[in-house]
């Protein structure tokens, strides 16, 4: 099992926490983590851009001149897509980008992210993390302490969430919410013990 420091607020070293193998101590595959970032991305995408067709344009009913005989090239109608005001040839229409991802693929991404947090020493494990009260300033010392600039913190404490939002390169999240785009987008992952110990109980 691999081992990690366990620190306190003031960023000193306090013990040792073993780790579960089976969610932090897996191989790497690239490939899944690949698959999670699309899907992810994907499903944050709005989908609703739409533009018109030459179909859907107002206008363009009449021919704009006749067929022959006048030495320009042939048109049947200005709304045609070469003309300004025309339609657009592939026009965007609303749809839906997203898409599925196996349960057992989207663990194994997950377990991957995680693990390769622990293999770059990217992984803090904090002996607690409680704030008396909504200080910003509070949560700035904190990571401070500990030598963190751009954080993912997995806490469900409303002083910690409140106090961390209005702090820029971190995001705090829930355990239920943790998912593959945010812990390879920031560059350390920070949990508390008894977060830890969550964590562990949901993905082993």
């Amino acid at each position: 099992m691999a081992k990690v420091a366990v620190y306190n607020m003031s960023g000193q070293q306090v013990g040792e926490i073993e780790l579960n193998d089976a969610i932090f101590g897996v191989e790497v595959n690239e490939h899944v983590l690949h698959a999670a970032v699309v899907q992810y991305l994907a499903n944050q995408r709005q989908g609703t851009q739409s533009a018109k067709t030459r179909a859907e344009v107002r206008g363009g009913g009449r021919k704009p001149w006749r067929q022959k005989g006048t030495g320009r090239a042939r048109q049947g109608s200005i709304r045609a897509p070469q003309w300004t005001g025309g339609g657009v040839v592939f026009a965007p229409k609303p749809r839906d980008y997203s898409f599925k991802l196996n349960k057992k693929v989207k663990r194994l991404a997950l377990k991957s992210a995680l693990t390769s947090k622990v293999q770059e020493n990217k992984f803090i494990v904090l002996d607690e993390l409680k704030l008396d009260a909504i200080k910003t300033k509070e949560m700035k010392k904190v990571l401070d302490n500990l030598k963190l600039t751009k954080a993912l913190i997995v806490n469900d404490d409303k002083n910690v969430v409140l106090s961390a939002r209005n702090i820029p390169d971190v995001k705090t999240i829930s355990v239920n919410n943790i998912n593959v785009y945010d812990i390879l987008k920031y560059d350390t992952f920070v949990v508390s013990k008894d977060v830890l110990q969550n964590i562990e109980e949901v993905y082993a």
